[in-house]
């Protein structure tokens, strides 16, 4: 049975979802729409989040914000994640040689934090919401690596591939039809708990400036917008910061919780 966090999470996610396969039905009102006499106006029921410097209504632009920000956060865990499996399978399939090369790699590239190697390929090849994706998945590809690398080792010593090496199979009929489905499996939930990660660097990002720009319905790109009004008008920054809090930790919960099922089950 789900817990009350796990339920509370599923409920977030839900209505994450909705905004963003149809924004304009949770939130009708048009996110760039300028109304210079309902500037800064606090949280009221006319608007739930209030109003932001042009008279734009946060609720929804926080709202048509949401599909943009999963869209960053989705894609740069793929990238993240196709770049470990590239990196993982070579380390773990091609030799010593090649592992020795691929770990001295990885080792250099964990000395540098994430987001301050998303911020160096950034420097390197321009801003820009597809750069900034970019940087994001390239920033997680070393972690996700690591994890293949010693899952793919796992399942190597396992008896039904030691079985499939006996009967003669070829190095690459093993890893495509023994290896790679049990090693990618556990992908998934990886990928659930890095979606939460990417979203919070992605909109960090976008809050340097290096992203999606104002006036953009972006979560990251809103509190950039709201950090010259904070003293004055709090929700500006309050609410989007608030939802990548929320998506953070609803798809980490989740993914958690489906790392302790995969675990149960195996």
């Amino acid at each position: 049975m789900p817990g009350a966090g796990e339920s509370a999470a599923a409920l977030v996610l839900l209505f994450l979802i909705a905004s963003a396969l149809v924004p304009q039905v949770v939130a009708p009102v048009d996110p760039l729409a300028i109304s210079p006499l309902e500037a800064f106006r606090p949280p009221s029921a006319a608007h739930p989040f209030g109003t932001d410097e042009s008279g734009r209504d946060i609720f929804s632009r926080v709202v048509h914000g949401t599909g943009p920000s999963l869209l960053l956060g989705i894609a740069a865990t793929l990238i993240g994640l196709a770049g470990g499996v590239v990196l993982g399978t070579a380390a773990g399939m091609l030799g010593r040689v090649v592992d020795f090369g691929v770990n001295r790699l990885l080792e250099v590239l964990f000395a540098f934090p994430g987001l301050l190697l998303a911020l160096f390929f950034i420097v390197i090849f321009g801003p820009g919401i597809v750069t900034a994706t970019i940087a994001v998945g390239v920033s997680t590809a070393p972690g996700y690596a690591r994890i293949i690398r010693g899952q793919l080792l796992t399942v190597r010593r396992s008896a039904y591939v030691e079985a499939a090496t006996v009967l003669g199979r070829g190095r690459w009929r093993v890893l495509v039809r023994h290896i790679l489905p049990n090693t990618l499996a556990p992908l998934f939930v990886l990928g659930t708990l890095g979606v939460g990660q990417a979203i919070v660097w992605a909109a960090s990002l976008s809050y340097l400036g290096l992203g999606a720009v104002p006036p953009a319905a972006e979560w990251g790109a809103m509190l950039a917008a709201g950090r010259t009004y904070i003293s004055t008008a709090w929700w500006l920054t309050f609410f989007p910061g608030l939802f990548i809090v929320l998506t953070a930790t609803a798809t980490t919960v989740l993914g958690r919780r489906l790392q302790q099922r995969v675990r149960e089950q195996g």
